[in-house]
């Protein structure tokens, strides 16, 4: 239609015709493309090159529990296996308060200054009632996480056996496949996380303090038969001679422990996290110790019954938990359980029972 303002009286007036048909879309909108769906050849290619990236949103589908994911990981480990085995695996444990995130900075920067290509583990506790995490320690690593040649991975420990468990060997091998020559797992330090992550390094250290008492209190003869080597951490200002005395200490308990399996005798060092002295002995310490194993047999004869002993526990985790998600026996499970409480039949004849309903189910 002609609009009368277009009109040769009224200058410096005028007036658009318009769009005769406005589009149902706004031209201007940016639209998100469908995110590629990766596969497992993805993954490994992009962890053989290196990324970090791709290495962390791989170790994500380790940790996770849906089934989909599941079965891309463990295509993604078989894949990334022929690359793995070639690092040097440390367990670093401690009492809580031992400052085990301190002094894995302290030597993982040491080790980055000694170009090592280096992985950190640390796990970090869940908490029992709401099931959460911190996930802090690569933000109490300030020094160590700005390294380009470390990679930081905190972890839950959700629930397992003080946060080492089958996913944290897994993840491992995913890091010896991205090309770390040198692993360090931080165990939480408390229950049996000690038994768990002797089982998948190459080196237990414990990681001990000084002025808390006796020094050889609380620490479980257990704990000490496993350690290949113990650091005295804290070993400055004024706490340098009890650190000292802690050492003889422990160089005497050592002595009364029967023979070690590989041959090498296990020693005490004092180091300082802080001060950044003693670091570069405990990793002479733990180099010794490899070279003297390797040099026996003993290292490889070590991965061999680990790589067996998480082979059994693989098929104790799958059992427990074909047991449990069974859709059959999760309503008498609830049954039996309340059957327990009311005294009305005993724990085992209950477990006895659900077994074999189990095996029933299995063998329709």
């Amino acid at each position: 239609m002609e609009h009368p303002e277009n009109a040769a009286e009224y200058k410096g007036l005028t007036v658009n015709e318009g769009v005769v048909n406005l589009p149902q879309v706004n031209p201007y909108a940016t639209f998100r493309r469908k995110k590629r769906v990766l596969t497992a050849e993805d993954y490994v290619e992009g962890i053989r090159k290196g990324d970090r990236t791709m290495l962390g949103q791989a170790v994500t589908l380790v940790e996770s529990n849906l089934p989909s994911d599941q079965l891309i990981a463990q295509r993604v480990i078989e894949l990334c296996l022929p690359y793995a085995g070639n690092s040097t695996r440390v367990g670093i444990t401690g009492v809580p308060g031992a400052g085990k995130s301190t002094f894995i900075e302290a030597l993982g920067t040491e080790l980055c200054h000694q170009g090592k290509q280096l992985a950190v583990l640390a796990i970090d506790p869940s908490s029992e009632r709401s099931k959460g995490s911190i996930l802090g320690d690569k933000t109490r690593m300030n020094e160590l996480s700005v390294e380009n040649n470390a990679f930081i991975r905190p972890s839950p420990s959700a629930g397992s056996l003080g946060g080492v468990a089958r996913k944290t060997r897994e993840t491992i091998v995913l890091c010896e496949a991205a090309g770390f020559d040198t692993i360090l797992i931080e165990t939480v330090g408390v229950g049996q996380s000690e038994t768990a992550a002797h089982s998948m390094v190459d080196f237990f250290l414990l990681l001990q303090v000084t002025g808390t008492g006796d020094e050889l209190q609380g620490i479980k003869r257990g704990i000490m038969e496993m350690a290949d080597g113990i650091a005295i951490n804290k070993c400055d200002g004024t706490n340098i001679e009890r650190a000292q005395a802690a050492r003889v200490s422990f160089k005497n308990a050592l002595a009364l422990f029967p023979p070690t399996e590989s041959g090498w005798k296990p020693y005490a060092e004092t180091c300082s996290s802080v001060e950044k002295t003693g670091i570069k002995e405990v990793w002479n310490m733990i180099e010794d110790y490899i070279r003297f194993t390797r040099a026996n047999g003993y290292f490889d004869y070590k991965r061999t019954q680990q790589a067996k002993y998480w082979m059994y526990e693989t098929i104790n985790a799958s059992l427990l938990n074909s047991f449990y998600q069974s859709p059959d026996l999760e309503p008498l499970i609830e049954q039996y359980e309340q059957r327990v409480l009311n005294n009305e039949i005993s724990s085992f004849i209950a477990a006895g029972d659900l077994l074999k309903r189990y095996a029933e189910y299995k063998n329709k």
